[in-house]
């Protein structure tokens, strides 16, 4: 739990609910900013330039694939929307499926990961290079905005989800995968948690803040939980950076940890059904309220 407020220095407000926030020290050294009322954690930037890889990308292209094509089912469960746009469509995996079931795709995409988008995402559908904060609002109309581990790398994720918002028809779906700056991960293994790997990662929501950034731009509905098969290189990465572990492209650049990871999978599977908050992806699920 976060320190009395009197115990520490407070910080920069919460961008979340503007409460000061706390130093939170962790296992191995630094510190990132905790908000004591939602959770919400921050990156300082001294903190992010710090044993991180040289890329935001540093997954595995196959596991990658096999996490795209969960995702999709998962959007699915209920029908295939007709419309989608996806806020950090990277290089066009998920709305290449949308794309292949028929439905419009949009997005948008600031290149962070510098990666070729699939060429029928391009050809055919509404892309737009740059902040999310920069679309008009309202620029499509569509029955789903979906964006997956992106919210921790914008700007201003108010602003990012505000303008999300105005993408979705009235009585649209809105789905948005990110860390868990609440799960055990930084309270276990602390500056070597593979979350903090990604120089781009500057903030980690809690399932309140989560939750309290949807209700702010007035979606409905709002919903968080958490994932038990997102994310799962996470552990192994965390444990390979604990023994010191660095690699310019990360630390799942190295065959043996990834090894490590699949091998280990059954088991950090099996605990992450026993234990929710091993769990290090969160799910916000929220819609656009009717007309």
């Amino acid at each position: 739990m976060p320190l009395p407020l009197d115990t520490l220095e407070r910080g920069r407000p919460c961008e979340i609910c503007a409460t000061p926030t706390l130093p939170w020290h962790l296992l191995g050294g630094g510190a990132l900013e905790r908000c004591p009322v939602c959770g919400h954690v921050r990156r300082p930037l001294a903190a992010a330039a710090a044993h991180h890889r040289d890329l935001a990308y540093g997954g595995d292209p196959a596991l990658d694939r096999w996490r795209t094509a969960l995702t999709y089912r998962a959007l699915i469960a209920d029908g295939t929307p007709r419309s989608v746009f996806e806020i950090g469509y990277g290089a066009g995996g998920l709305l290449r499926r949308f794309h292949d079931a028929g439905a419009a795709v949009s997005g948008v995409d600031p290149g962070q990961l510098d990666v070729g988008v699939d060429p029928l995402v391009r050809a055919h559908g509404r892309l737009w290079s740059g902040p999310a904060e920069d679309l008009p609002d309202a620029w499509v109309a569509a029955d789903l905005v979906v964006g997956v581990h992106v919210l921790e790398h914008v700007i201003d994720p108010l602003a990012t989800m505000r303008k999300a918002a105005t993408m979705l028809q009235p009585g649209g779906r809105m789905v948005a995968l990110t860390p868990a700056g609440d799960s055990w991960g930084p309270r276990t293994y602390g500056s070597a948690w593979w979350m903090l790997e990604d120089p781009t990662h500057v903030r980690f929501f809690s399932a309140d803040s989560l939750a309290r950034a949807a209700r702010a731009v007035d979606l409905v509905d709002v919903r968080v939980d958490r994932l038990v098969l997102d994310s799962l290189t996470t552990d192994a990465g965390s444990v390979a950076r604990m023994r010191g572990i660095r690699r310019p492209d990360g630390v799942l650049g190295s065959s043996a940890v990834l090894a490590g990871a699949l091998v280990t999978a059954p088991a950090i599977l099996g605990l992450r059904a026993l234990a929710p908050s091993t769990r290090p992806t969160l799910r916000l699920t929220a819609r656009r309220a009717a007309a």
